[in-house]
């Protein structure tokens, strides 16, 4: 196992409505930890680098109805 840790801005702060999704997001094989920042405007994810790569948690986050910003570039 090589753990990895991503950082992801939040289009918006995560409210009370949001924050159950987090505990959805661990249902995701590979993901082992997600903080979330106190301001509460980005998440730090830590992975299973042998079973997700930065694109694939990318997409179960937003998949699980988290709101990440898009980095374009």
């Amino acid at each position: 196992m090589t753990k990895v840790q991503i950082r992801f801005r939040l289009q918006r702060p995560l409210d009370d409505a949001l924050l159950p999704r987090i505990s959805d997001a661990y249902a995701i094989y590979g993901i082992q930890k997600i903080r979330v920042d106190p301001s509460r405007e980005a998440l730090t994810v830590e992975y299973d680098a042998t079973r997700l790569r930065p694109g694939e948690v990318e997409s179960a986050l937003t998949g699980a109805g988290i709101p990440l910003e898009i980095n374009a570039g």
